[in-house]
């Protein structure tokens, strides 16, 4: 009995690991390649458009338009205008959340883990004030506006921790309908697109260039992780601030490790306030989703950086292999491909996004996000201001 218990319990434990890692079974992945081939072309689509505009037809040394703001506007342009196949929508999700994180994970080596240290710290008081204006005005405009209680607990943790994720962590601890976690997803991207692509160029001009206050606005402003990392990609190709990029990335993660903490509290709240069973709603809250495995990864990143600058720094090799210029041409192309994947999952975003969902869902969930998004954008750029540094 006991081997078959082992015999049983191999496959259950790849299983798993094959949705971890692919969202989907070893012999799926044939299915992955049409959408994953699909927002590669996108992203170099939008790399030679992005040197085309900015060096070709405006003269520049280098593009003032990002390869992200095109990414995006061409996969809007593409999935919205042209009915794609449905074969495509398992490698878009694939690229959407399975890329976007390999992203995030690589750009750890652009770090050590005592600058991700240090740099977090500045970011948690502005994260502190931003997480709960975002809740108590969300939660406020929602009861104002008479929507569901449900609804807005999701607008709520989506606007003040991160984005899609928070909502779809949050979903099973208030048995949230699928209708519901619809309306708050198409809500939360729809102000994050614009977030994405305008931003940026209002952190520029708020913070007259500082890239440290630059990247906290932009990474306590915005909703989702992937929108954040995209608007730290803009400024840092517009502005050649590459700073702005780490501090944006460094602090959403600090964002949503605030999961843990906001999320049991706002199931907790629905529980008490719709007077149903306060403890059956939090056991149901999936605790491994509190804690990204991304931020394990970036953490692991530059701590794996560390290492190796402190090798070179003994007068030794980084990791007793690699000289100063073989150590700098690793993580160099590492930091490359951090950021091709997040182009790709970028442009996969893009198509990924139905506005014609937006007309069904009437004005009120709207004026929600809109409130959230304002006030949020509004206690980011006065915290920042007010706490200098």
């Amino acid at each position: 009995m006991s081997g078959l218990t082992t015999t049983n319990d191999h496959p259950r434990s790849v299983r798993g690991l094959e949705k971890q890692l692919l969202g989907v079974s070893w012999c799926e992945c044939p299915t992955l390649l049409p959408g994953v081939i699909a927002a590669v072309v996108m992203a170099w689509l939008s790399v030679r458009a992005s040197y085309f505009l900015g060096v070709g037809l405006m003269g520049f040394e280098k593009s003032p338009v990002s390869a992200v703001t095109v990414a995006v506007i061409l996969g809007l342009l593409v999935g919205n205008f042209f009915r794609l196949p449905a074969a495509l929508k398992p490698g878009l999700t694939f690229s959407v959340k399975k890329l976007l994180r390999l992203g995030i994970i690589l750009l750890g080596i652009r770090l050590s883990i005592f600058d991700v240290f240090r740099l977090g710290a500045r970011g948690v008081p502005v994260v502190l004030l931003t997480i709960t204006s975002a809740l108590v005005v969300t939660t406020l405009l929602n009861r104002w506006l008479k929507l569901p209680a449900r609804l807005g607990t999701l607008i709520a943790v989506g606007t003040s921790i991160c984005g899609i994720s928070a909502i779809v962590a949050t979903t099973p601890a208030i048995d949230a309908e699928e209708e519901e976690v619809a309306y708050a997803v198409t809500v939360i991207t729809t102000f994050g697109i614009v977030a994405t692509l305008l931003y940026p160029y209002a952190a520029n001009l708020l913070f007259a260039g500082d890239m440290i206050k630059a990247g906290l606005f932009l990474g306590t402003a915005i909703h989702d992780t992937s929108q954040v990392t995209g608007a730290g990609l803009v400024y840092a190709d517009v502005f050649d601030a590459a700073q702005a990029l780490d501090v944006a990335t460094i602090t959403k993660l600090v964002r949503n490790v605030f999961m843990m903490a906001v999320i049991p509290l706002m199931a907790f709240i629905y529980a008490k306030d719709s007077s149903q069973r306060g403890t059956a709603a939090q056991e149901k809250t999936n605790l491994k989703k509190l804690l990204p495995m991304f931020i394990v990864g970036f953490l692991a990143l530059a701590v794996v950086r560390s290492i190796g600058d402190a090798g070179l720094q003994s007068g030794d090799r980084a990791f007793g292999l690699w000289d100063a210029a073989a150590w700098q041409g690793l993580y160099g192309a590492i930091k490359q491909w951090a950021v091709n994947f997040l182009v790709i999952a970028l442009a996969g975003v893009g198509m990924s996004t139905d506005v014609r969902v937006i007309k069904g869902l009437g004005i009120k969930p709207f004026l929600v996000g809109l409130g959230a998004a304002l006030v949020v954008g509004g206690v980011s750029i006065a915290s920042i201001t007010m706490l200098g540094w």
